[in-house]
């Protein structure tokens, strides 16, 4: 599915590392470092416009040009993406519609390729966040790292208003589990329907809730991760926008 913004975000070009130019080639998923060697001969990979002399040629991915087209996203992949229903977050596609199936193709042909930062089941929908920085999923899905994520949820049943004090007690624990969940603050808009906020993602966490309180959940979606909202973003399903990842350093 097709960007809605082309916006980059660049950061301090000091902070770029000089690259093999067949490191690189790999590394951004155009060819194996074997193959970089025959790229370089048939002069499909340039340098501030230079040819390249050798795959072992150091050079930084932004002055990089690989037949004459600069590298994408030299930094790093960082987006935002509205995963819509009945979409997985796998790689197999037996239980259905992968989401790499909705992004670019060459992004799965990188090293390491891209992944989700965490995950929506199939019957959920909303914002999710997509990198090929291992790092950056980690910071994120740390429990360290108390991440507000926020859900827009419908219910089979009236909501008890009990609810919010249960989950925002700390000592709400699901079925299954021996430690409570962290605090959570739910607000009830109608008798069924309802926003949740999260800082913590266990297994299909919101679900197991609110079933537990004897309320099942019809609909679900994430609405926002931390500052990233899925308003501002104005995405469609199925789309994706790049992010600046140093919003989540603050």
């Amino acid at each position: 599915m097709p960007c809605i913004s082309t916006l980059f975000f660049p950061a301090d070009r000091k902070m770029m590392a000089f690259m093999r130019i067949d490191a690189l080639l790999s590394r951004y998923g155009y060819c194996s470092r074997s193959e970089a060697p025959r790229w370089v001969k048939k002069g499909r990979v340039t340098i501030q416009g230079n040819p390249v002399a050798s795959p072992s040629q150091k050079a930084e991915p932004e002055d990089v040009l690989v037949d004459g087209t600069p590298v994408e996203f030299p930094r790093g992949i960082y987006v935002a993406f509205y995963k819509p229903l009945d979409v997985t977050c796998s790689h197999d596609d037996r239980d259905g519609t992968p989401i790499y199936d909705l992004l670019p193709p060459e992004w799965s042909e990188r090293n390491p390729a891209v992944t989700s930062v965490g995950r929506l089941d199939k019957d959920t929908e909303g914002l999710l966040l997509v990198t090929d920085d291992g790092k950056f999923v980690h910071r994120l899905t740390s429990p360290k790292h108390h991440i507000d994520k926020v859900y827009e949820l419908t219910t089979e049943a009236d909501i008890p208003e009990h609810a919010v004090e249960d989950f925002a007690s700390g000592t709400f624990t699901l079925e299954g589990e021996k430690s409570p969940c962290h605090p959570a603050r739910l607000e009830i808009l109608e008798a069924r329907h309802a926003r949740l906020t999260l800082t913590e993602g266990r297994y299909h966490q919101v679900r197991r809730m609110l079933a537990a309180v004897g309320t099942p959940v019809s609909t679900l979606k994430r609405l926002s991760i931390g500052p990233l909202h899925l308003d501002d973003l104005q995405l469609e399903a199925g789309h994706w926008t790049p992010i600046d990842p140093t919003l989540f350093e603050k």
